[in-house]
């Protein structure tokens, strides 16, 4: 069994008193294993940052407990503060100077002697694809250097926990691509990744685990397919010469029931029938399968597809089940 390097149960936070009372966090429990990615997901206000606070020990709990690493963020904060980086989405380095001067004032900081900190600002400027820069001052770099710098300098003292908000914020596809590499690749070597993100596709991309929050409560805490498996997937049925009820007729005996009629497309060619989308809750389902029994109930389909859901999909679904 892997090693869990977060547990959090129970996490409540509450802000303020009496009616001005707003509870950030109520009852959360999260673990964390080692080597994986944690993605947080939720709208804005429903407690990710609250979290990830009480977890980088800067606030504390109203109730509840939380390890890092095994110790307890609130008996000892100063040894969890040894224990894990934070990379915040603003970014604090120093544009006057070079990027290895900023590995090397933040490594000195931290107690490695002059040697040591050349040594790892020259490793981690390579590591990341910053050599060809790295005596270069920051304020000439790009976003997505700059970002990858960030991410270098959290890794100076090998953090058991990496927390990551909203990593690739404002960066251009291949900049996202290069930080998305960057974090597969230290999950793989053994350092934990909490990940707060906005991007479901990169939560779907990098993710062994997402744990959606809403209004300070944890709604789901699954994997990225586990989740997208709760809608199913999509059936599309275009140009069938027959009507909504002779349509689920024909597809029952598959197991798909759940038949609907969005009504014909503009792009659809006069004649040629009407638009059917159904969901599929049957991994094994085939499109071969769903051509079989369309045949055996005399139906043609003009152009056919099965879908697999994407995880923007499956969090609005989850949303929408929690909407009061």
């Amino acid at each position: 069994m892997s090693e869990t390097v977060v547990r959090a149960e129970g996490l409540t936070k509450v802000f303020g008193r009496g009616d001005a009372q707003v509870r950030a966090l109520d009852g959360v429990d999260l673990h964390v294993a080692a080597g994986s990615v944690t993605c947080l997901l939720g709208h804005n206000g429903s407690g990710k940052t609250t979290l990830v606070r009480i977890l980088a020990t800067q606030t504390r709990p109203t109730a509840g407990h939380a390890e890092v690493a095994g110790l307890d963020v609130v008996g000892h904060p100063t040894q969890v503060r040894r224990s894990i980086a934070v990379t915040a989405q603003d970014s604090t380095l120093d544009d006057r100077l070079s990027g290895r001067e900023n590995l090397s004032v933040l490594a000195r900081l931290w107690g490695l002697t002059t040697a040591e900190a050349r040594h790892t600002s020259t490793a981690l400027l390579e590591g990341y694809d910053l050599t060809d820069a790295a005596d270069r001052p920051v304020s000439t770099w790009s976003g997505g250097m700059r970002r990858r710098l960030d991410l270098a300098a959290s890794l100076i003292r090998r953090p058991r926990l990496l927390v990551l908000d909203e990593p690739t914020t404002g960066l251009d596809p291949e900049s996202r691509a290069t930080i998305w590499r960057n974090v597969a690749a230290l999950a793989r070597s053994g350092t934990s990744v909490l990940l707060t993100t906005q991007y479901l596709d990169e939560a779907d991309h990098l993710a062994d685990h997402a744990v959606v929050l809403r209004r300070g409560r944890v709604v789901a805490d699954e994997s990225p397919t586990r989740l997208k498996r709760r809608i199913g997937r999509r059936l599309e049925l275009r140009g069938v010469g027959a009507g909504l009820e002779r349509v689920r007729a024909a597809l029952g005996p598959t197991g798909i029931s759940e038949v609907d009629e969005p009504g014909a497309e503009a792009d659809e060619t006069p004649g040629e029938g009407t638009r059917f989308t159904a969901r599929v809750v049957d991994d094994a389902l085939t499109l071969p399968t769903v051509l079989d029994a369309l045949d055996d109930s005399g139906l043609t389909v003009h152009d056919i597809g099965l879908h697999e859901p994407t995880l923007d999909e499956a969090y609005l679904a989850l949303m929408g089940e929690h909407d009061d």
